[in-house]
């Protein structure tokens, strides 16, 4: 995984501001909340990786927000700059504005919001709208929406708006839905006085959309042992549906150390550049079940999809203008080598896709367990595209226009992605700890990035952390990546000093020795004092994939000077 700048580290004072000649006043406090991110980088040209030339010395992305909140009231604003955005974000992301303000009433269970706000149905299957700022991601609603939690166990949701894609709200689109969630312990006794959780949900979304031209062109065939004659052609245009409505329903259960989920949704013909604007309907099913015990824990999912690209602007590709979201069912790994190949969501053409965790920790004081206990985590991921007549290919434009493949519901098709992880947590000593991972990782590039073939890949990981006193820590990582395809090996150090409460200071190197034996080296220096967060940095990032919960970005190779800043308040 493409990691341009470090993550921010978020810090929540809060300021109370009260009138004391006002008793409601001092009972109902109002607070203030805002903060400041400005992540820059220093663009240098580096023909050994390949970097891109751009039209600025200095590239970077800025946002400043302020809140304000009490009782009955809240309302707040963010204020971005991306006139020059940082490598790897697409060309509409450029400009400045005010790209969040809204207002929000609150009164005896009743919310009102105006303005431009975030929300999520079930598991995001027909829609979740957030923002993702390291992907450049804010799918945001701009309207009006209506929470109900007047009643015991009912929660009523209701919203309409225009859909953020970047610095337009088009109006040729409106996005509507609906969402009524029950807790069911909350009306049936013999549930509460067992423990049990249950609650039974149901949503319901349309997209509206003015209608646009789509043109199929044809050769018109010539018959046997005619001759060929000039080239005729038939254009046809697409009739699209202006309204495209999409259902959810799902069931969660709780009872101790057990934990059941089942989700199934459903999309309407949706013809788009995603599925080749193809009539055929969009499904997806989800069963998860998970059971922890005192020292350890299992959790099994699977999930089938099938043309569930659901977008406010049918036209459109990249990671914009997403109404809803696929959740990938693959690990979401954060050491370097192991997110080298991240796994994204395959939502247009479907997929079939398990998941399975386990976990046990060893006790204190016995042969595998030692003096501090250990812990061992096997997680396993296996997806496979869903058995179609014809290979899927994106762009196909045979499809236009049809119903689509014929698929088989339990057929399962290629492989897209697998993951075999085994890791270990080790304290040692008191003052030395070690983490160890080995994952046995299969990436179907030519699937997921369009180019290549199958990237067989067998991964180890070793971190060290050896912890001097209170304030001095010392932590290394070493991680191989063996490979035969692709550009073959690839070895990465690091070594980080902490100095708490004030300093970090990290180096690391990434470095392929399997084709190009180039290093990607990074040396940064972050300090903290109170609010504020500083980190200056100097180095190579690699070209590759951003990912975050099964969405990616293409980021190129860049080399420079690296400088994020936060603050909160």
């Amino acid at each position: 995984m493409t990691r341009q700048l470090l993550a921010s580290v978020a810090v929540t004072v809060t300021m109370a501001a009260s009138i004391p000649a006002a008793t409601e006043a001092k009972e109902h406090p109002v607070t203030v909340h805002g903060a400041v991110q400005a992540d820059i980088l220093f663009p240098e040209e580096d023909a050994t990786i390949g970097t891109e030339k751009y039209d600025s010395k200095i590239l970077g992305n800025g946002y400043a927000s302020a809140g304000l909140y009490s009782k009955y009231v809240d309302a707040g604003l963010r204020l971005e700059y991306m006139q020059y955005p940082l490598p790897g974000f697409e060309r509409d992301f450029k400009g400045w504005g005010l790209g969040n303000v809204y207002a929000k009433g609150k009164f005896n269970g009743v919310e009102l919001t105006l303005g431009d706000f975030y929300d999520q149905f079930g598991s995001g299957f027909i829609l979740r709208t957030y923002e993702e700022r390291s992907l450049g991601i804010d799918n945001s609603l701009r309207g009006g929406r209506l929470k109900v939690d007047a009643l015991p166990g009912v929660h009523f949701t209701a919203l309409a708006g225009l859909q953020r894609r970047y610095w337009d709200w088009s109006d040729k689109s409106q996005v509507y839905g609906a969402d009524l969630e029950m807790d069911l312990q909350q009306w049936i006794k013999p549930l509460a006085s067992h423990n049990i959780i249950w609650t039974l949900g149901g949503s319901w979304v349309l997209r509206s959309q003015a209608d646009e031209t789509i043109q199929i062109v044809n050769e018109i065939p010539v018959q046997e042992g005619q001759p060929a004659p000039e080239p005729p052609y038939t254009v046809s245009k697409l009739g699209l549906p202006r309204q495209v409505n999409a259902f959810d329903v799902r069931t969660h259960f709780n009872k101790g150390g057990l934990d059941l989920l089942g989700e199934f949704a459903w999309k309407d013909r949706d013809p788009s550049l995603d599925n080749n604007y193809t009539y055929s309907r969009g499904t997806a099913v989800m069963l998860s079940g998970s059971y922890s015990r005192p020292g350890w824990s299992a959790q099994l999912q699977v999930k089938r999809s099938e043309n569930m690209a659901f977008r406010s602007q049918r036209s459109m590709q990249g990671v914009s203008a997403f109404i809803n979201n696929m959740p990938a069912f693959a690990y979401q790994h954060t050491y370097a080598l192991a997110a080298m190949y991240p796994y994204a969501t395959q939502a247009a053409p479907g997929e079939w896709a398990l998941q399975g965790a386990f976990a046990y920790s060893f006790k204190r004081r016995t042969a595998m367990g030692g003096r501090y206990g250990t812990k061992f985590r096997l997680n396993v991921s296996y997806i496979r595209g869903i058995d179609r007549e014809g290979t899927w290919k994106s762009g196909d434009t045979e499809l236009y226009g049809t119903d689509g493949q014929k698929t088989k519901f339990f057929g399962w098709g290629p492989l897209y992605y697998s993951d075999l992880n085994l890791q270990m947590d080790k304290r040692i000593t008191r003052q030395f700890s070690l983490n160890a991972m080995y994952m046995y990782q299969r990436y179907n590039q030519s699937v997921i990035e369009g180019h290549g073939g199958m990237v067989n890949a067998h991964i180890g990981v070793a971190e060290m952390k050896y912890k001097f006193d209170s304030r001095f820590t010392l932590r290394g990582e070493l991680q191989y990546l063996g490979t035969k395809q692709d550009k073959g090996d690839w070895v990465y150090g690091l070594l980080e000093l902490s100095v708490l409460p004030y300093v970090m200071i990290t180096v690391s190197d990434q470095w392929n020795t399997g084709t190009t034996d180039t290093h990607y080296y990074m040396f940064s220096v972050t300090g903290n004092y109170k609010a504020n967060r500083l980190m200056i940095g100097y180095g190579r990032t690699r070209a590759g994939y951003n990912c975050s919960g099964g969405v990616c970005r293409y980021v190129p190779a860049s080399r420079g000077f690296q400088i994020s800043y936060n603050y909160n308040f």
